[in-house]
């Protein structure tokens, strides 16, 4: 173990908060402050306080394990590595490539994310790969590259924020999801600017808001619609700046004009005044920013949703301004960076199509393939995991956990079981890890260096400050091995910095260009932001491209470039530069309350745990925080079920039920239930949730289903 203490960042959501890392008296690591990182300046919530608890042998995995007789015992790696390779082989024998499937993970670095794309595409030669990303921001990322041509979580750093006029959060509870993050909004209200915040909870960031705008889960379009529709008849559209900067205007603002504002407040329950003031408040400074996250992007019309706040925001010209902007808060770890490398099924790295000859081109050339061998676009994640046991009869998976995050998940559970074979790379044994036939044990954050993008946009590097346990390896030598056993013995390396820097390659010239960041630079600078591309290659430093297969690095000579913390500021990344209104209109929920279902269901998070809970849940501190699952709801809901504080509850959908410890507040509307997703077995809340998935995102309807509430004797 190292002496000195390792700056280095935390494993969990997409802030990716600096901390160092030092030896701890009792063995291991402790986390200290590391002030001089600008996202969390020394700041941690509990899970990264807490995070080296799962770095230890007795709650992680330390030895492959096989299936034998029914269970899972302890085997060698050859033994584990050459089931995989059985197993995987046999199911391409016997059904064609696209019988291998391949689920990553939001949390996998840059360099296992890219990895793991070329492994699918090159060794297996499967379309089928995606990850449970998909299922964090993939709503936001397809409106935003309609609107600007380019999907980059915050266009602009979170140290703006306190520096605008006025902020609209909608669907986020950064209090609970990402606490250090809330001082941003702190010192936006202390300095004079206003906090808008639309939940159809009283959260503990909506507490913080000067308003709070509750709509009926699932409405967030119309909210949208009806405060544009505002903007317009109270004159406070920026023609100078629609006429110059955007195009589409006309149809944008027609379709707006039919959501006056008495019919939005019966769609959603937010009061006309309460529209007027909120479009007041953001109108009136010179610069606002809307921020979206989970709530309005996890619908089956999240993509449509989003374009409805970004064409607020063109309307009244708070985009490509400075302090002004639309962004959307990523969630997972490496959300950001890891659909821009390829794990992603319609994507190549660099954020490039897979359906472009050229990219395709350019990656074949990177990697020393036809690009003629690249198959093309597979399923979208739900449709993925649907398809299991059926057209993919084996699985490869790493990072994630579906059993307990996808939705309708009972569905997936037995879609996973009838797998012929399932392999898993993780780091515990997870709910889903529990139903493989191989499961590797796999190294975790301080036991390994990479990178990750968070959710400015800003790349980050994880440095070493461990050894791992005996017995544990990481992924990108565990996809070494497999891709040598499968017949490609090179291409596959397996030190970071040597994937990172045929990353830069790949990337190089593609919408996120890493392509001028290297790891000497990132162990130098806190992060730096993409689009950076490398600089010329000749002494004066102008005008040569890089070639594909030339080694990227620094050149002394040249001058390199900073990077783009702020972008859209002089053009946006359409062709001709100018932002794009997208005609969008109200419609219902895929699962409207009826007589049988009369209730809405919401989910998301606990500060004290995070996504599926495969880590978290480990860690004795948090677990006393956020024992389990429960179900929130009004008194007066309460009330009609004769339910007091504390009594199981059971929420029935179409799919399934739970159960789980009544929560009475006065602080979710009455029409509408909340519970979170963090939980497996009879509390899990993503039995209840509905698959329908947005037409261009994929994303499944995770917010808003139809359920109703039972009473549970005892």
């Amino acid at each position: 173990m190292k002496t000195a203490s390792t700056p280095t960042h935390c494993p969990y959501c997409a802030l990716q908060c600096g901390m160092n890392l030092s030896p701890s008296p009792q063995g291991g690591v402790e986390v200290q402050e590391r002030a001089d990182f600008p996202v969390n300046r020394g700041a941690l919530c509990g899970k990264g306080r807490t995070a080296p608890a799962v770095l230890s042998s007795s709650v992680r995995l330390t030895s492959p394990l096989v299936r034998s007789g029914g269970t899972l015992v302890p085997a060698t790696w050859d033994e584990a590595l050459d089931r995989i390779v059985e197993g995987l082989g046999a199911a391409r024998a016997a059904h064609g490539p696209d019988a291998c499937g391949v689920f990553g993970g939001g949390g996998l670095t840059n360099e296992k994310a890219y990895t793991l794309g070329k492994f699918a595409r090159v060794v297996l030669g499967t379309s089928q790969i995606d990850y449970n990303g998909r299922f964090c921001m993939s709503s936001a990322a397809a409106a935003g590259t309609k609107a600007f041509g380019l999907d980059r979580g915050l266009p602009f750093p979170l140290e703006d924020i306190p520096k605008t006029g006025c902020v609209i959060l909608v669907g986020s509870n950064l209090a609970e999801t990402m606490p250090p993050s809330l001082r941003f909004f702190n010192e936006l209200r202390e300095n004079g600017g206003t906090l808008i915040v639309v939940d159809p909870r009283r959260t503990k960031t909506a507490e913080q808001a000067d308003l709070h705008l509750a709509p009926r889960p699932g409405t967030d379009l119309a909210l949208a619609l009806g405060l544009l529709h505002l903007v317009v008849a109270e004159g406070r559209v920026d023609e100078e700046y629609v006429k110059g900067r955007t195009v589409g205007w006309e149809d944008a603002r027609a379709a707006a004009m039919a959501h006056w504002p008495e019919y939005v407040e019966r769609i959603t329950g937010v009061s006309v005044p309460q529209l007027r003031e909120a479009v007041r408040l953001f109108c009136e400074p010179e610069a606002a920013m809307v921020l979206t996250a989970r709530g309005p992007e996890q619908q089956s019309k999240g993509t449509d949703t989003v374009s409805a706040w970004i064409n607020l925001c063109l309307a009244t010209g708070r985009a490509g301004r400075p302090l002004s902007g639309y962004g959307c808060l990523t969630g997972q770890g490496n959300g950001q960076g890891g659909r821009e490398h390829g794990q992603k099924a319609d994507q190549l790295p660099g954020y490039r199509k897979l359906t472009d000859p050229a990219a395709r081109a350019h990656v074949a050339e990177v990697w020393g393939v036809d690009p003629d061998s690249l198959p093309g676009p597979g399923r979208s994640a739900y449709e993925l995991l649907d398809a299991l046991g059926t057209d993919i009869r084996a699985l490869l998976l790493m990072g994630s956990n579906p059993v307990v995050s996808a939705p309708r998940a009972a569905h997936v559970e037995e879609r996973v079981k009838s797998l012929d074979f399932l392999a898993v790379c993780d780091v515990v044994l997870s709910e889903t890890a529990a139903l493989a036939d191989v499961v590797l044990p796999v190294t975790q954050w301080a036991e390994e260096s990479g990178t990750t993008t968070n959710l400015e946009g800003r790349v980050l590097l994880r440095r070493r400050a461990i050894s791992p346990p005996e017995g544990v390896r990481s992924d990108l030598e565990v996809m070494h091995e497999l891709a040598a056993r499968l017949g490609v013995e090179k291409g596959f390396p397996t030190d970071p910095e040597e994937v990172f820097e045929e990353l830069r390659r790949a990337s190089a010239g593609g919408p996120a260009d890493y392509s001028g960041i290297t790891y000497r630079r990132l162990a130098e600078e806190n992060g730096v932001f993409w689009p950076c591309p490398a600089p010329p290659r000749d002494a004066e430093g102008a005008g040569l491209d890089v070639p594909p297969d030339a080694p990227v690095r620094d050149d002394e000579t040249a001058v390199a470039h900073p990077g783009t913390p702020r972008i859209f500021l002089d053009r946006f990344a359409t062709e001709d530069g100018r932002a794009r209104f997208v005609t969008v209109t109200h419609r219902a929920i895929a699962e409207e309350p009826d007589d049988e279902y009369p209730v809405l269901l919401t989910t998301g998070r606990v500060v004290a745990q995070y996504q599926s809970g495969a880590q978290t849940r480990r860690v004795d501190e948090l677990n006393a925080a956020a024992p389990g699952p429960f179900v929130e709801l009004h008194p007066r809901l309460a009330a009609r079920l004769g339910a007091s504080e504390g009594d199981p509850v059971a929420v029935v959908s179409r799919r399934g039920r739970a159960v789980a410890p009544a929560r009475i507040t006065t602080g979710i509307r009455p029409d509408t239930v909340f519970m979170p997703f963090h939980w497996p077995g009879e509390g899990r809340a993503n039995t209840l949730t509905n698959p329908a998935l947005d037409p261009t995102s994929r994303m499944p309807e995770f917010k808003a289903c139809a359920v109703r509430l039972e009473a549970v004797e005892g």
